[in-house]
């Protein structure tokens, strides 16, 4: 019983979006254009279900490249219309197009010339007489048996304003580093981390030169705590790399003759090395791929050392 109810509210829900397919034409474009054009915020509001769906629309909006809030209109109307100003755009939800609280904003909006753009099942309603732009969001049914608890009408309010957003988000020409920056915590933003936010840098990063001495290149590993040193020359290019496994592999075929060595008669002379823009997920699935603990940032013009990466460091973003 419980499924047939599930499988009926999906297929209707489904049917709504697909509707809305038919539906979209011009106009579409018109409230793109029109909210691209703003130079202040997008202002989103609606009162109940529609709010909500509103609040997630901002939240969407803002995430991909257009800076927006919710306005809650009844709020609005005993202050809050302060946080409105010339330039801002107004994105309103509301299905019957009559929404009492939405409709007293009408004066204010138009005395500081503030664009709307509505989303509405009622094309002839007042509020979407009154916009610049309304877009049809109309459904057959909603899918509450009762077809009276917004259910379906919402599902397709959100998807036309994830439609909005996503137009917007191309014609702005958005970037993951654009998203990355916008998400600096949280499992998205980790995933679009770049190696050169993480790295460590400066004298965190163990360095010797090729001639010195293998007691003072050990000093060096241990003292970083990074299992292993970059071997760079006078001017700062990367020369080779010697990692603890090295030591190990030097100590078991030559023995006590390592000691009076150079690290630059025992350093790995090709070491794996990777640039600052690599993404931090790339980073990881390589180190895992090759079985290193760490890798050498450089710069790819001038080869030069500009930091190093540990697997611990990438471990603990929880990337995978």
């Amino acid at each position: 019983m419980s499924l047939d109810s599930a499988r009926r509210v999906l297929r209707i829900e489904a049917q709504a979006i697909t509707d809305l397919l038919g539906r979209l034409n011009s106009s579409f474009d018109r409230a793109v254009e029109l909210l691209l054009a703003c130079t202040g915020r997008v202002v989103v509001t609606g009162m109940g279900k529609s709010g909500l769906i509103g609040r997630k629309i901002s939240g969407t909006l803002s995430s991909t490249g257009t800076p927006s809030f919710f306005l809650h209109p009844a709020e609005a109307l005993h202050g809050d219309l302060g946080m409105l100003a010339r330039g801002d755009s107004l994105l309103a939800i509301s299905y019957g197009g009559e929404t009492p609280e939405i409709l007293n904003l009408l004066e204010a909006l138009k005395r500081l010339e503030i664009p709307i753009v509505t989303l509405t099942g009622n094309l002839k309603s007042t509020l979407a007489g009154a916009s610049e732009v309304a877009l049809d969001v109309s459904v057959k049914e909603e899918a509450c048996t009762l077809n009276l608890a917004p259910t379906a009408s919402t599902t397709v309010a959100m998807a036309m304003g994830d439609a909005l957003a996503i137009a917007l988000l191309d014609r702005r020409g958005f970037k993951p580093d654009d998203f990355a920056a916008l998400h600096p915590a949280g499992r998205l933003g980790k995933k679009l981390l770049r190696v050169e936010h993480l790295m460590h840098t400066g004298d965190a990063v163990p360095c010797v030169s090729p001639d010195t001495p293998m007691p003072a290149t050990f000093h060096e590993m241990s003292a970083k705590k990074l299992g292993m040193t970059t071997v760079t020359t006078s001017d700062g290019k990367l020369a080779g790399i010697l990692t603890d496994g090295d030591l190990r592999r030097l100590m078991e075929n030559h023995g006590g003759a390592t000691l009076s060595m150079t690290a630059g008669d025992c350093m790995i002379r090709t070491p794996q090395t990777i640039g600052p823009s690599l993404l931090a997920s790339e980073a990881l699935n390589l180190m895992e791929k090759k079985k290193i603990t760490s890798v050498v940032v450089v710069d790819p013009a001038s080869q030069k050392v500009l930091g190093v990466v540990h697997l611990h460091d990438l471990w603990t973003l929880e990337l995978i």
